[in-house]
């Protein structure tokens, strides 16, 4: 009797599990809770500090400046400036005299001037990834990283996208990429920084950001200029394929599957309930077509590098896998529509370069431009972020990985 109990109990506690991740799942299908999932917006990380005052995290005064930028659908993004050390070392003395705390106008501070007035400046527009605010985690230290390779001349920009920290709105698709225009269009037209002195810089989440902003604008007129917009280059840090690839394999925390169950199990519910997906971010469209519009073309050429931990527990770096192949068929267009994901993985263990305990480096090349996949052994999902790995990729994609010392 005991032991038909102990079966009962087990039987009754599974119909408890199964019932409770169904009715998770459904849950998961109403607009705003999957909106919460994917963005995890509510969760700032920052509570109780004021991202006004930016030296809490260790930057010197007014190394960093906080302001504002407006969106033309009438949101209120919360941004920093951070200056690059060296630049600020040679100017501090004044820094530290000017006004500190948010901008009311961002024109009017020597941090913006030393931006603008300088032809040799150049400047990361900075995408984060889910949850959090411009303070959390380890997005400070990574800004230091954007610098390290050149701390006289790069400048980072980064926001918190609507729904985030003291930004107004909600996050959607279509916003966050409103967002993302609402910082080029700043950078281009105010800042006065040409494209070309510009790099994309994209983490978890904000690599799918990086890529729709790259994609959106290389349609002529674009949204912010008459012209197509070709940036320098893009860093895209633990990226993930598109949403629907993502949801099939993310781990909340690196331990709680979403859907990884119900990929192992039934792939044609997963199939259905990708369905009621409304967050779609294709990058891996994205970046195909990214890299197909360079075919030919005489006005400039892609530099993307791809980086990812093989630890990186939340977005395992297979996805960074799949992106590389992906662009891969696409630099190679129609001479190579066959190749197959295999195929690229047997041609990459003969061609990829071994870096010991540090990982290894896959690159394809052509004229048209140059796509680097860079697999580090460690680094976890965004610890790796403010990594070497990251400062030299930031310094390749400006295309001056000889010439800056």
């Amino acid at each position: 009797m005991g032991l038909l109990r102990l079966l009962q109990l087990a039987l009754y506690t599974l119909i408890a599990v199964i019932v409770g991740y169904f009715a998770f799942l459904a849950i998961l299908a109403i607009p705003f809770f999957q909106s919460q999932v994917i963005y995890l917006n509510s969760i700032t990380l920052t509570w109780f500090q004021d991202v006004n005052v930016p030296e809490q995290w260790g930057f010197l005064r007014n190394q960093v400046t906080p302001f504002t930028l407006s969106t033309p659908d009438g949101e209120r993004l919360h941004a920093w400036h951070i200056l690059p050390l060296d630049l600020y070392r040679q100017h501090q003395e004044t820094l530290v005299q000017d006004s500190d705390g948010l901008a009311t106008d961002v024109q009017t501070r020597l941090s913006f001037k030393l931006l603008q007035d300088d032809p040799e400046a150049l400047l990361v527009l900075y995408f984060h990834g889910a949850a959090g605010t411009l303070g959390s985690g380890f997005r400070p230290p990574s800004y230091r990283a954007m610098y390290a390779g050149a701390p006289s001349r790069i400048h980072t920009v980064a926001i918190d996208y609507r729904g985030f920290g003291s930004s107004t709105g909600k996050p959607s698709e279509e916003g966050l990429l409103i967002d993302a225009l609402t910082l080029a269009d700043w950078a281009i037209n105010e800042a006065g920084i040409p494209p070309s002195r510009i790099v994309i810089f994209g983490q978890s989440l904000g690599t799918a950001v990086g890529l729709s902003l790259a994609h959106s604008l290389l349609s002529s007129p674009s949204p912010i200029s008459d012209s197509r917009v070709s940036f320098s280059g893009m860093v895209l840090v633990a990226p993930f394929v598109d949403v629907e690839l993502l949801t099939a394999s993310y781990r909340v925390a690196g331990t709680i599957p979403i859907l990884d169950p119900l990929a192992y199990f039934s792939p044609r519910l997963l199939a259905f309930f990708n369905t009621f997906i409304r967050h779609k971010w294709p990058s891996k469209e994205k970046i195909a077509e990214i890299i197909r519009y360079y075919h030919g073309r005489t006005d400039g050429t892609y530099h993307i590098t791809i980086v990812h931990a093989e630890d990186d527990y939340d977005i395992p770096w297979s996805h960074s896998d799949q992106l590389f192949w992906h662009g891969v068929r696409a630099a190679r267009g129609s001479s190579d529509l066959g190749l197959t994901f295999e195929d690229l993985q047997m041609e990459k263990e003969q061609t990829k370069v071994e870096l010991g305990a540090a990982g290894w480096v896959a690159t394809h090349e052509t004229e048209d431009g140059v796509l680097r996949e860079e697999i580090a052994k460690w680094g976890l999902h965004d610890r790796i972020m403010s990594y070497p790995i990251v400062s030299l990729a930031v310094l390749r994609a400006f295309r001056l990985n000889d010439e800056v010392k």
